[in-house]
């Protein structure tokens, strides 16, 4: 099996860690379009949405020796983009309309920076691991529960299961 492109993305990682450029292209063609379509659904400035896919490869670059292994690559790419895009929407400057002197920020993005910031990202982050990636997968990301257990490497009922446990201990937190 010479050609990487038939490799998994855990073979791909390991190798992108030994510093394999080819490996590295394998995994963002693979990976690269379903991340910009998702990211555009969060943020409607294409260039910050192309910036975020850029800096999330290059992170994959730096820090694939620090894959765990533990569920699927594509979860663990994920988590990289959402954060850089995260991290660019709070560098941005507020833009500013003269006309009403409002600060135009979509709506998607404040829902993002008040996970990142409000009470329910405290909430989520209380979440254990396992409950808040089948948070972020079926709500945040919008899949659904069966994309979600093959995003997350479980059983569907399991998505389920720990979806009630996360409502629930949600509804606690926040009430």
């Amino acid at each position: 099996m010479n050609d990487k492109a038939e490799w998994s993305d855990a073979r791909l990682l390991g190798a992108i860690a030994d510093g394999d450029r080819r490996a590295l292209e394998v995994v963002y063609e693979r990976h690269a379009p379903w991340l910009l379509l998702r990211l555009s659904r969060r943020c409607a400035d294409q260039a910050v949405v192309d910036e975020a896919v850029q800096d999330t490869f290059v992170a994959v670059w730096r820090t694939a020796g620090k894959w765990n292994g533990k569920g699927e690559a594509a979860a663990w790419i994920w988590g990289i983009g959402i954060r850089r895009l995260l991290d660019l929407l709070r560098r941005r400057p507020l833009v500013v309309s003269p006309a009403y002197e409002q600060i135009m920020v979509s709506a998607e993005e404040q829902v993002l920076l008040g996970i990142e910031y409000g009470d329910l990202g405290r909430a989520l982050d209380r979440l254990s691991p396992e409950l808040r990636a089948v948070v972020q997968a079926t709500v945040l990301d919008g899949l659904t529960t069966r994309e979600a257990g093959k995003l997350l490497g479980i059983p569907t009922g399991t998505v389920k299961t720990r979806m009630m446990r996360a409502k629930a201990l949600l509804r606690e937190e926040l009430t």
